[in-house]
């Protein structure tokens, strides 16, 4: 064990599987090329004082075994810290230095690439036995009982074990994790709405609670083990509720399909399955917005796009795009460009990174 430790961790993007995972479901994400980075020293007087790039204020300080949530990106430390503790891992003194090119709100797992990050750190620092799935294991439950964002596995699986160039098929029931190389016909474009997300706060806790009195009134925990012909059969399923459970239980095959799609090496398939996946969000789940779904439709005219979605928890954030190969380092800009003068909105292109 040394002093000084230093990790990393991707954000992420999903290619298709939304709001399935806190339902025991299927995904298929894949890692962004932007990255946080996390260094740890170790300090002498048994405090844990942080500083992010990303935030102006310097060092925040707290007690390990004295976290206390409500302040802000530092809970996502703290979260940590007192799921090690919990873990009975004894915490030392530490400056936490936080670098990261990940944008917040954007829906690819800013949050879930910090906590990584800082595990893996902490994993070299301190000699810790955690493989990869127990460190997203722990990075989720940071974020569930520490942070009080009710998030599925998802986001922490894939930017604990998402490599670059591949996608994540995962079976959030039993951690299964296929990895799957994207076909060298396509490429990934994501870009960034401009309208910042909050899994902590409002709709997407209604969406979760919603999804869940469904699953109830259909006779199942989780919607993993419904199907279509279970909601024909509740006809007096509220129509709310029947939309809600529609949308994971159909977005649940769709993942399927994609997979399948994606070891044959077929994209206008996975494209049909973007512009479905995208309508059931837009119109069961709803969780997407205007600007969101204007962005889909500038991709969806384009030759060279095969399909579009909104990804990750909705209401803001992203759009992903499969694009033809070599196309998206123009077709992206000129999304992009469009939105900006249709909207006045700054829209990012996330994918591909500018150079």
């Amino acid at each position: 064990m040394g002093d000084i430790a230093v990790a990393d961790a991707p954000g992420r993007v999903n290619l298709i599987g939304e709001h399935t995972d806190y339902h025991d479901g299927y995904v298929l994400p894949t890692v962004i090329p932007q990255r946080t980075r996390v260094r740890v020293r170790r300090r002498d007087d048994g405090a844990i004082c942080a500083s992010s790039d990303a935030m102006a204020g310097g060092y925040e300080r707290y007690e390990p075994g004295h976290e206390s949530p409500g302040r802000g990106w530092l809970d996502y430390l703290q979260g940590v810290t007192a799921m090690l503790a919990r873990r009975g891992v004894n915490l030392p003194g530490l400056d936490v230095c936080i670098e990261s090119t990940i944008p917040v709100g954007a829906g690819v797992s800013s949050s879930a690439a910090l906590e990584v990050a800082l595990l893996r750190a902490l994993r070299e620092l301190l000699d810790l036995t955690l493989d990869d799935t127990t460190i997203a294991r722990l990075a989720q439950a940071a974020e569930t009982d520490f942070v009080g964002a009710p998030v599925g596995i998802m986001d922490q699986m894939a930017v604990s074990l998402g490599r670059e160039g591949e996608a994540l098929f995962i079976d959030t029931r039993t951690f299964a994790v296929e990895r799957l190389r994207l076909p060298g016909s396509v490429e990934i474009a994501v870009i960034d709405s401009g309208i910042p997300h909050e899994h902590a706060a409002g709709d997407y806790r209604v969406r979760r609670r919603e999804s869940f009195e469904a699953a109830r009134l259909l006779g199942v925990d989780r919607l993993r083990d419904a199907d279509v012909s279970m909601l024909l059969r509740h006809a007096e399923l509220p129509p709310t509720l029947a939309r809600r459970a529609r949308h994971i239980i159909t977005e649940n095959q769709r993942v399927l399909a994609a997979v399948a799609a994606l070891r044959r090496g077929d994209p206008d398939a996975i494209g049909d399955l973007f512009a479905a996946s995208h309508a059931s969000m837009r119109d069961d789940y709803e969780i997407s917005t205007s600007e969101i779904d204007l962005l889909v439709a500038l991709g969806r005219h384009r030759s060279d796009v095969y399909g579009a979605r909104l990804t990750g928890g909705g209401f803001g954030g992203a759009v992903v795009y499969l694009v033809h190969a070599g196309a998206a380092a123009t077709a992206a800009p000129a999304i992009a460009n469009a939105y900006a003068a249709m909207t006045g909105r700054t829209a990012t292109v996330l994918v591909p990174r500018a150079h």
